[in-house]
């Protein structure tokens, strides 16, 4: 909304600043992290006052977890609500590929927040069908991919591009839409498997965003493309700023997630972030560059198939308890140990995905 103050400018003033995706996205960083410290107070009265017992916890789990009983959930309204106001004050309401991404945010934070009212509300940790779940995700992906796909240079239209050699275009033909559809399904359900243990997954995320944020600069830019050998996705540029949002409302949401956690971000954070990462990887063509700089949240999902399959045939498990950073706290790793290596390990995968630019 900002960027029409250009209109203003006469090419050498303040307003001329508001051209730059540079300047919006630094304007979307900090409206979003004043916009959680604003509000985050008022929000955790109102959700603990409405939720009496807080989120359910899982009789099954870590011991340790009976002490976060009480703890309110639907977190993630804070940082969806910063990014969506940091997102439409500071990014151009003309790109197609921020409508996108905006869509799929608010879309799957609508089905984690059916999710987490249903736990709340019956005091159990069902919470939706889990087919009604992956079945919207489906729809909304499936919308989200042809949208994009609608966008994209003709000659990248149904291609999929690979990190490193970057010359190699692989054409899937209509098989694009169900492979991006799975990546977006796949992200929002991956982070939402991580969400267990207070900031586990928020500082991966950021982490991740800020990795996209360069990604989306650079493909947005002709002068990047050449120098680095990427292929030129026109309009990507200003998903910095919308990625940039999401970390400043992660850092604002970390605020009260940091141990012991104040609030849970719940489904309706964990699927919106999720979903998130996942179109930005489909709208800048980085769909595999997302399970590099993602890598943490694809080990915390393959855990859970890899255990469900084994169980299922053995009848034994390969975990002690899954996903795969319960598995830590049952070999005893206290929880901030956990997060902090975990949070680690996501910021290596995030330059190792960065670097795959530069290689050629």
């Amino acid at each position: 909304m900002l960027y029409w103050l250009t209109a203003l400018s006469d090419g050498g003033d303040f307003f001329n600043l508001f051209r730059y995706i540079t300047f919006r996205a630094g304007g979307a960083f900090l409206t979003a992290l004043i916009f959680g410290f604003v509000f985050g107070p008022s929000l955790i009265r109102v959700l603990r006052a409405r939720q009496g017992k807080g989120q359910p916890i899982r009789d099954d789990g870590p011991e340790s977890h009976l002490a976060k009983a009480g703890t309110p959930t639907m977190g993630g309204l804070l940082i969806v609500g910063a990014l969506l106001t940091s997102t439409l004050l500071w990014a151009r309401l003309d790109n197609p590929f921020i409508w996108m991404v905006l869509f799929v945010t608010m879309s799957f934070a609508l089905i984690g927040f059916a999710d987490d009212y249903a736990k709340v509300s019956k005091q159990n940790t069902a919470g939706v069908s889990g087919k009604l779940r992956l079945a919207l995700g489906f729809l909304i992906a499936g919308v989200a991919a042809y949208w994009a796909a609608q966008y994209h240079p003709d000659e990248l239209t149904n291609q999929l591009a690979l990190p490193v050699f970057k010359d190699v275009l692989v054409n899937l033909g209509v098989l694009f839409i169900p492979f991006a559809m799975i990546v977006i399904v796949g992200a929002a359900n991956a982070v939402n498997m991580t969400d267990g243990l207070d900031g586990l997954a928020i500082m991966p995320v950021m982490i991740a965003s800020g990795a996209f944020a360069i990604i989306a600069y650079f493909v947005g830019r002709t002068d990047f493309t050449t120098e680095l050998g990427l292929h030129y996705v026109p309009g990507t540029g200003e998903l910095a700023i919308f990625a940039a949002g999401i970390i400043g409302g992660g850092l604002g949401f970390l605020w009260y997630n940091a141990p012991p956690a104040a609030v849970f971000m719940g489904d309706t954070g964990s699927l919106a972030l999720g979903g998130a990462l996942g179109a930005i990887a489909v709208a800048t063509k980085h769909e595999i560059v997302l399970a590099i700089v993602g890598g943490l949240f694809v080990v915390e999902a393959m855990s859970v198939i890899i255990q469900v399959l084994y169980f299922k045939r053995t009848g034994k498990r390969v975990f002690l308890m899954a996903p795969i950073h319960h598995h830590y706290e049952k070999k005893g790793w206290a929880e901030p140990q956990i997060v902090i290596r975990f949070w680690i390990i996501s910021l290596i995968l995030a330059v190792i995905g960065l670097a795959t630019l530069k290689v050629r």
